[in-house]
């Protein structure tokens, strides 16, 4: 696998204690169990085990998850088999790292999570928009429908329109755009705001 055609901002697994907090069962994941979370994760986005790696994780797989159904955030490993794991999960991260989306980056703390990057030349609308509804418009593309008038939607959805040119819809597109930097600045984050010189232009679908 040489990258995600899908991807969401936010946990892509459990969240787990970490080294040193206290347990919160049926709440949070030990720290083995997020590496075993991690190491898992890195198996359903296309990573290959070798065969000493597959023998290790159905170790620790007959350690973590003696019953089932089982409550999480109880289960630990033996030091040398723990250490084991770790390093495993580690380089395991480090795959999935390589193969973030354009605009976006892996980062790993009590769970593996995608952010925006906002280090990146371009910067996605969507991976900004902290789910506020402007959003939606701010990281629209603009098309014609089959009766002529112009939207400013997604894939699913239109989210304005009908506008009677393209340079109507765009311009709707823009302002929710100055609409989101706002609305990210009162929340808090300027830092996403801060890219918007890097949001990529107004995609307009060909007639």
């Amino acid at each position: 696998m040489t990258g995600l055609g899908r991807w969401h901002v936010g946990p892509w697994t459990a969240r787990g204690s970490l080294a040193g907090e206290p347990f919160e069962p049926a709440v949070k994941r030990t720290p083995d169990e997020l590496n075993f979370d991690v190491v898992g994760l890195s198996r359903i986005l296309g990573r290959r085990q070798s065969l000493p790696e597959e023998m290790l994780m159905r170790r620790c797989q007959g350690a973590l998850r003696p019953t089932d159904p089982r409550p999480c955030g109880v289960e630990t490993l033996p030091a040398e088999l723990a250490g084991e794991l770790a390093a495993l999960a580690s380089l395991a991260f480090a795959w999935i790292a390589e193969r973030a989306p354009a605009g976006y980056r892996f980062v790993l703390t009590d769970a593996v999570e995608l952010e925006p990057d906002p280090s990146s030349s371009v910067v996605p609308v969507e991976s900004v928009s902290l789910g506020l509804p402007v959003g939606r418009v701010a990281a629209a593309h603009v098309r014609r429908s089959a009766a002529g008038d112009w939207y400013a939607g997604d894939a699913v959805c239109n989210w304005s329109g009908p506008h009677a040119t393209a340079d109507d819809a765009v311009d709707a597109v823009r302002r929710a755009r100055a609409e989101l930097v706002e609305e990210l600045r009162a929340a808090g984050r300027s830092d996403l705001a801060e890219t918007a010189d890097r949001w990529p232009t107004v995609p307009v679908e060909p007639v």
